[in-house]
């Protein structure tokens, strides 16, 4: 009989692997409550009508579309299923997906309780995210994002204190990063400048890929949709500058001299980064003008984070979207957010072994089993540790010590509390460190002090 299996892309996590996680969702979490943003969750399954058409042509191929409950095929005729049109078929076979982003549905969610929020609304989320990718190393199917967004509010301020979560959370995992940031706008402009305007999805789409698959196969992918080779030589300058952020800026100000829109998202960058320099940064801040981040949705400034020691793909998004909620029946309504990927953040943090050295630790101290009237003393102090705040085993059978303290050291627990026939009846507790080796006889009312000392 052959092995059970799980879908490509997905994963089992150890105990070992979920302690690291939690570690990563509890330090994000606690970064976004002290920026006073506050958690709700959304349902796996959102209606496709929610779903399609928010992420680009790309993104649509890639949700996962789930059958309708019951016979699915009571709508279809047999002439429609011999015909294999996948997609006509799949908008009858199916009415759900899994949510492909958290975006989205936080903006579906906005409009379904806009009565009952205080707007600006400041939220953070963390969930998993599905994707029929194709799996690769940093790349799932099913992985988890940590989101914090805000709606209602136009103010670049928002985007300033985003960057500086970005900024808090990867200075707490100890991980170098790049943070880039763009504008929408501005490649919104530079659609103009080249004579494409109607091209502006195609390019962001294209020019995203740079660090993927290089200057040559860019240019390749703009030619094949549809933009001559002058407009593609006039991005050549903008898509390969180089230099400091002012030097940039000179630039791209010249380029986009004569475009309205180009010139806001200048404008809107410099006052982000000013206000950056003003309260600082521990990592790198770098305009990078080829960044496009694909979804359609973004309108104004764009984040991207990259790990500077590892090499993974970004490790953190975002960026304002003034439109989404409009596409569910409230415009006007303007929203900026980030996302964390937990899962390539963990494999970040596995790669430079980064985490905490007491992260994997389960039970602080474990009560050794010596028979019926021992084990009633050792149950009677785990209590009042637990009481206490101290994570406490019992072992649960009374076999051999060799066993028992086996166990212990596997499990990486930090004391050993021995309570045998001799223990008991001078009322003490034979304390052993497991990581110093050392051990003392020990009064039982000492015991809980003595060990809440080493936490």
């Amino acid at each position: 009989m052959s092995r059970p299996s799980i879908p490509k892309g997905t994963r089992d996590f150890s105990p070992e692997e979920m302690s690291k996680r939690n570690y990563i969702f509890n330090t994000i979490r606690s970064v976004f409550q002290l920026y006073g943003f506050r958690q709700i969750e959304t349902p796996a399954l959102e209606t496709l009508q929610t779903l399609l058409g928010k992420y680009g042509e790309e993104g649509d191929k890639l949700l996962f579309k789930v059958l309708n409950s019951g016979d699915f095929l009571q709508k279809i005729d047999e002439y429609e299923l011999l015909t294999r049109d996948s997609l006509h078929l799949s908008t009858k076979l199916c009415e759900k997906g899994l949510r492909y982003d958290l975006t989205v549905p936080f903006a579906r969610y906005v409009v379904m309780h806009r009565d009952e929020l205080q707007l600006p609304f400041r939220r953070y989320q963390i969930q998993p995210v599905w994707r029929a990718d194709r799996p690769q190393k940093g790349r799932y199917r099913e992985f988890y994002q940590c989101d914090a967004d805000v709606v209602g509010s136009n103010s670049l301020l928002n985007e300033v204190e985003l960057m500086q979560i970005i900024d808090t959370v990867f200075s707490r995992f100890g991980i170098r990063v790049l943070i880039k940031i763009n504008n929408r706008k501005i490649l919104s402009g530079l659609a103009d400048f080249i004579g494409a305007p109607d091209k502006l999805v195609d390019i962001t789409v294209a020019i995203d890929k740079l660090d993927k698959i290089g200057i040559d196969n860019v240019n390749e992918e703009l030619a094949e949709k549809g933009l001559s080779k002058e407009q593609i030589a006039k991005l050549q300058p903008v898509i390969l500058l180089s230099g400091s952020n002012e030097e940039k800026f000179n630039v791209i100000c010249n380029t986009l001299k004569d475009s309205e829109i180009g010139l806001t998202g200048v404008e809107e960058l410099r006052k982000i980064l000013c206000l950056l320099e003003t309260y600082g940064t521990k990592n790198e801040v770098q305009l990078d003008l080829t960044l496009a981040r694909g979804l359609n949705y973004y309108t104004g400034a764009i984040f991207e984070v990259k790990a500077l020691d590892v090499e993974i793909g970004s490790i953190t998004g975002g960026g304002r979207y003034d439109n989404l909620t409009g596409i569910f029946g409230l415009p006007g309504l303007s929203g900026v957010g980030i996302s964390f990927g937990a899962d390539r953040i963990f494999d970040v943090l596995n790669t430079l072994d980064l985490y905490p050295k007491d992260t994997t630790a389960g039970a602080h101290l474990l009560f050794l089993n010596f028979g019926e009237e021992e084990l009633k003393c050792a149950l009677s102090l785990a209590a009042v540790a637990r009481q206490n705040g101290i994570a406490t085993e019992v072992y649960p059978e009374n076999v051999k010590l060799k066993k028992q303290m086996t166990y212990a050291n596997n499990r990486n627990i930090h004391f050993v509390a021995i309570i045998g026939e001799n223990e008991l009846s001078q009322g003490k507790v034979m304390l052993k460190d497991m990581h110093s080796g050392e051990q003392s006889l020990i009064p039982q009312e000492e015991l809980i002090q003595m060990v809440k000392n080493s936490i």
